[in-house]
């Protein structure tokens, strides 16, 4: 269940993501990111590893394009 609720997360998390590289919108990194790691703790909880695979993943891209943006450091 853990799992499902995390998949769920992490789809819309990516879907964020998706946006946040257009010009403009940017910003909307500083969303995904508290997201991701929400969804990345519930997928902790659950004996599968897949909705913690994706939410890392959107963690990492979010990050990273916060970084490249400067908005980071």
């Amino acid at each position: 269940m853990f799992n499902l609720v995390s998949l769920v997360i992490g789809f819309v998390a990516l879907g964020g993501a998706i946006l946040g590289f257009f010009p403009f919108l940017g910003w909307m990194n500083w969303a995904v990111v508290p997201v991701a790691l929400m969804g990345a703790a519930f997928g902790i909880l659950s004996r599968q590893d897949s909705g913690r695979r994706l939410n890392s993943f959107v963690l990492v891209v979010g990050i990273v394009r916060l970084i490249m943006g400067g908005g980071l450091f």
